[in-house]
């Protein structure tokens, strides 16, 4: 797991210290009446282009962070764009490589796949314990420029799952215990406000019918072997997948050198490039 600012920060490559030389003052909690306007002023705006703005401001006013965006999932394995329109990096990176198939390593995507309640995720709190070293990372994620990001879970029609990111980028901090209270409090409130916002997904069925759900497949390899392939991808190590499989760890390596000479490759980069080109 990660598990803490040094951790998150050093898998950039840079010590934690020299993230932030000017740290984001602490957000007081809202007054009642200040908070009571301005989710009034995202009420109003449920169902109108200035929803997600006046969103967005709602939260500020319990944590800074950089970047509001969203993701759609469908229950057979399709993503598609929710709201990405103030991306901070470009949208070939965080939007394109994502859906064009990124996706299905991304642990938000695992997590509303095994949950779809309600409520609210931490990226730190639910991935994988060698996430930091994974090909997805190195050539996805970490060049978002995203430093720490939570998510809002909400269920929309016909089985469809949105989830909306808050993201600290650059050389922002992460989010503090006291921010993720804060937000975590707030979940339900935001999760309803999104639900009313997003529910309906017009046009997603056509899209659909035209595309293949991204799954990771091989004819050389069993079942087993795919889903082996899938966790070291997501970023499990030796022992998180023994765990995860309740195998023993000598097996998941017996496994592991049968699916690497199976498919006539020796690194995690060349296992990366061959399911996910």
């Amino acid at each position: 797991m990660l598990d803490g600012p040094h951790d998150f920060h050093a898998c950039l490559g840079r010590p934690a210290a020299s993230m932030n030389p000017d740290p984001q003052p602490i957000v007081p909690t809202p007054s009642f009446d200040v908070w009571n306007a301005s989710l009034g002023s995202a009420a109003v705006a449920t169902g109108t282009r200035g929803f997600p703005d006046a969103l967005a401001a709602v939260l500020k006013l319990l944590a800074p962070f950089q970047m509001m965006n969203g993701f759609l999932y469908s229950r057979d394995g399709h993503a598609f764009d929710l709201y990405n329109e103030k991306i901070v990096a470009e949208r070939s990176v965080i939007v394109d490589r994502y859906l064009a198939g990124a996706f299905v390593l991304d642990p938000f995507y695992d997590a509303v796949r095994s949950d779809d309640s309600e409520r609210m995720i931490v990226m730190r709190d639910i991935a994988p314990d060698d996430f930091q070293q994974t090909e997805y990372y190195r050539l996805h994620y970490a060049t978002t420029r995203i430093v720490d990001e939570i998510g809002f879970v909400m269920r929309l029609e016909a089985g469809f799952i949105g989830v909306l990111s808050l993201s600290r980028t650059g050389t922002a901090p992460l989010f503090s215990q006291d921010d993720l209270q804060r937000l975590r409090a707030a979940a339900p409130v935001i999760c309803a406000f999104g639900e009313r916002h997003w529910f309906h997904v017009p046009g997603l069925s056509l899209n659909i019918e035209n595309a293949p759900p991204a799954r990771i497949e091989h004819p050389l390899l069993t079942r087993r072997e795919l889903e082996i392939v899938t966790l070291i991808l997501k970023g499990h190590s030796n022992l998180s997948l023994a765990a995860v499989l309740s195998l023993s760890p000598n097996t998941v390596k017996v496994h592991r050198r049968q699916i690497y000479s199976k498919l006539t490759i020796s690194s995690q980069a060349e296992l990366f490039r061959l399911f996910m080109a």
